[in-house]
């Protein structure tokens, strides 16, 4: 399974990579009905992963190596196994416990839920308990949600919140942060209900869609200034909220990140671009406006636990909506080109102004497990989708460290808590190690230049090298770099004088060849 402790001792390792921060998922206690994600008790370590010592070592440990450490927090719903919805169920209708969750009587005579709301992972939101009431779980049924306009909610989190900045925590990744409140009478939805859809239809950047009645409300937002508030009382300690937020247009994504909210936002719309010019100039255009407009940087991300990685999703055919999981039976994405297609895209991201996070093992070039046997899958959307959605299981397969030793160096024994694919031998970081060529050194070449170049804190402007070639000049404080990224059929020439700081590939002569991106000076 992995835990803290594994953590802690891979830790020089995230120093040499180059990164400043490592964001751990949950490891609360939890029957991990989907992975950790359920939470039973918001202040402790499960033992699966370790103690509360070991979460505390962790930090002293990272902080002694000059990293931060940022912890998932799941506010919007609990397990069911939380002692708060278990008082709940005991109490019966009526009563302040359950008012601390979203219990309503059923429509018609009682026996029908309250609304028609499905669950992102498939299936109805509601579920009925033995005295005829119904809870709303937008996730799973194990993971009822939360009433946020209830008072005792709101402190208990503030609460968890000192908890864990007591303990030296450094900041918190907020899932579904846009979720907490939902529209009052909580009425009938006729639009797409999963929590991934929400860009795909583009009128919504028009504001022509009206926004799901449980996600996006604008009451969640006095939610998070009240946090904010909190994390500037530690003074003189730089704390810091990331929201995970699926929100369209960016001018919403943008409120997340006013002064008196989070300091960051997952930018989805840039992970969610095809692999064509026009459409990723058009979003790193309109994040920057959207997020100008409130004087926030614009955080980038390729890849996460949630999603098919890039290296994968970025090897099928251009244009391709983005699957939940691609299994055995599915069309297959070609490796060698979404290898290729993802080391540009992180040149690309990684010399743009803002933040950018990474996700465990893109930096060895992982794809997804996409041959994956279906009885290995533990994603609950598998299971309430009637096995149509592979879910994400296939990203979160343990990442390989060893080629030739047990599970490729993950833990003791050849058993992992999901398989690995034989594609992860040649892969693992220890084949990778000292080959100028590999994945693991390009990503670690391209931190130590944007930390040298100070790259996060430039200005971008754009000039035009041609209709398939995005083109950008981050004037940093370390210096005026130039960004080049050929999408291509034909090579792309370097201007005149240029100076290759980097490629994402072997340039042919002073051209750019094909899905390559480059960093130079001139």
């Amino acid at each position: 399974m992995g835990d803290l402790p594994g953590i802690t001792g891979k830790l020089p390792y995230l120093r040499a990579l180059g990164v400043d921060a490592v964001w751990l998922s949950p490891f609360y206690t939890s029957p991990q009905a989907d992975a950790g994600y359920d939470v039973a008790d918001y202040r402790d370590v499960d033992p699966l992963f370790g103690t509360l010592a070991d979460a505390e070592e962790l930090v002293t440990e990272a902080h002694r190596l000059g990293l931060k450490v940022i912890v998932d927090l799941v506010p919007n719903h609990s397990s069911d196994e939380h002692a708060w919805f278990q008082a709940a169920l005991a109490a019966g209708p009526g009563s302040t416990e359950r008012e601390r969750y979203v219990f309503r009587d059923g429509s018609g005579d009682g026996s029908q839920p309250p609304n028609n709301w499905e669950s992102v992972f498939g299936g109805p939101a509601w579920t009925r308990v033995p005295d005829g009431q119904w809870y709303l779980h937008l996730f799973d049924p194990k993971q009822p949600d939360f009433n946020w306009d209830n008072p005792q909610v709101r402190e208990e989190f503030e609460s968890i919140l000192r908890f864990w900045l007591d303990r030296g925590i450094d900041g918190f990744r907020v899932d579904v942060a846009h979720g907490l409140i939902k529209q009052a009478g909580l009425p009938d939805y006729g639009g797409p209900l999963a929590l991934l859809d929400a860009a795909d239809d583009a009128s919504q950047h028009a504001g022509e869609v009206a926004r799901p009645p449980m996600w996006d409300q604008d009451g969640v937002h006095e939610i998070y200034q009240a946090w904010r508030r909190i994390l500037e009382s530690y003074a003189g300690e730089d704390r810091i909220m990331c929201a995970e937020a699926w929100v369209e247009p960016p001018e919403r994504l943008a409120l997340y990140v006013r002064p008196d909210e989070f300091q960051q936002a997952f930018n989805f719309d840039f992970l969610q671009a095809p692999w064509e010019a026009d459409e990723l100039r058009q979003v790193i255009a309109s994040s920057y406006a959207a997020n100008d407009q409130v004087g926030a940087p614009t955080t980038w991300v390729l890849s996460n636990h949630d999603v098919v990685r890039h290296a994968s999703r970025l090897g099928l055919p251009i244009g391709t909506r983005r699957p939940n999981g691609i299994g055995a039976d599915d069309p297959q994405p070609d490796a060698v080109a979404g290898l290729r297609r993802a080391r540009a895209a992180t040149t690309l991201m990684l010399g743009l102004p803002g933040s950018s996070y990474l996700y465990q093992g893109e930096e060895l070039g992982l794809p997804d497990h996409t041959t994956m046997p279906d009885s290995y899958r533990q994603d609950p959307a598998w299971e309430r989708s009637g096995h149509q959605e592979k879910g994400r299981d296939g990203c979160r397969v343990p990442i390989p460290w060893v080629a030739d030793a047990p599970g490729y160096g993950f833990g003791p024994s050849e058993r992992t808590w999901l398989p690995q694919p034989e594609t992860y031998g040649p892969l693992a970081a220890d084949r990778q190690e000292g080959d100028p060529t590999s994945t693991l050194s390009l990503y670690r070449q391209l931190l130590r230049l944007r930390r040298e170049l100070r790259l996060g804190e430039g200005s971008l402007a754009s000039w035009d090298a041609g209709a398939d070639v995005i083109a950008y000049r981050n004037e940093a404080p370390g210096g005026v770099v130039q960004l080049l990224v050929n999408l291509g059929a034909s090579p792309v020439e370097l201007p005149s004088g240029a100076t290759v700081l980097i490629a994402s590939e072997p340039l042919e002569g002073t051209a750019v060849p094909t899905d390559t991106a480059v960093w130079f000076t001139v």
